[in-house]
């Protein structure tokens, strides 16, 4: 029934539940806060080494240490460095978790992070001198779902640094500019800028070859076994919904028009949701989702 979707409940709290993280986002933000406070202790009370093998590194990836790669994207350098990746997590992670759902945003995230760390990695082993530096934090993953709301609310305007408003796309394209620019000229060392193009990049990439073609990064069955899978499930629930309906006792006389306005109006955004996402919707078609989801308050 439309009242059973999640998009159509009005949820207590964005983050948090009775028991924990309501969201893949919160439970990362949860993840991030509490590894940077083992760091400080550490830092102030213990002095261990146990961060050379976590932090990411040429010479870890040559010793095998392949879990660098995931666990340099929990740790930060200071508290600034914290600071600004938690908040650009907590806005754009809640953003695109909401358009994408939970496993395509882990998806965009680790991907990002992980290639984006990539990228550096290879740079420095390189370049040495330039970009040899460990890498640690999560702002791979950030641009990558910085980049990922950017392209999914592209006219949607952002205000930068607190004072320039811009358009979501601009924005986007300004920042892999300035990653670029210090990719090719390496005068901030203490920046992991090919992190950060990297995750831009591979956000780009997800958004035009997994998302766009309605595909799945970890989903190896053939195209077509995919498709059909989805045609599957889009039969089954036209089918629960007629099923529904036929179940439904009398209803009043003022009812007609709203089951008239569900069966019209509704369930052809639902449709699209369940072929293409909720990103693909356009504003009138949110405008609607929304007029539903208050009628069905009022009931």
């Amino acid at each position: 029934m439309l009242a059973d979707r999640d998009y159509m409940r009005e949820q207590p709290s964005r983050f948090w539940g009775g028991r924990g993280p309501r969201t893949a986002t919160g439970a990362l933000l949860v993840a991030v806060v509490t590894v940077f406070v083992l760091q400080c202790i550490n830092w102030a009370y213990v002095k261990s080494p146990i961060e050379g093998y976590l932090m990411l590194s040429w010479a870890g990836v040559k010793q095998g240490y392949i879990w660098q790669f995931f666990t340099f994207q929990f740790l930060h350098g200071g508290f600034l460095h914290i600071l600004f990746n938690g908040l650009m997590l907590y806005m754009f992670g809640s953003a695109v978790e909401g358009m994408l759902g939970r496993p395509r945003f882990l998806e965009v995230y680790f991907a990002s992070g992980v290639l984006g760390g990539l990228a550096q990695v290879l740079l420095g082993a390189v370049f040495p001198n330039q970009f040899g530096m460990p890498v640690l934090g999560a702002s791979a993953g950030v641009c990558g779902l910085l980049a990922m709301y950017c392209l999914l609310e592209r006219d949607r305007t952002i205000v930068f640094m607190f004072f320039f408003p811009m358009r979501a796309i601009t924005l986007l394209k300004l920042s892999i500019a300035v990653a670029a620019f210090f990719v090719l000229v390496p005068v901030d060392g203490g920046v992991a800028h090919a992190a950060h193009l990297g995750g831009f990049l591979v956000a780009i990439g997800y958004q035009r070859w997994i998302l766009d073609r309605e595909r799945r990064l970890f989903d190896w069955r053939p195209y077509a076994d995919q498709v059909r899978s989805r045609e599957r499930e889009m039969s089954t629930v036209s089918s629960r919904r007629k099923s529904v309906i036929a179940a439904r006792p009398p209803q009043r006389e003022e009812e007609p028009a709203q089951e008239d306005f569900i069966s019209k109006e509704v369930d052809p955004i639902l449709d699209k949701i369940s072929a293409k996402g909720i990103h693909s919707l356009t504003e009138q078609e949110r405008k609607i989702l929304d007029k539903a989801r208050s009628k069905m308050a009022k009931k």
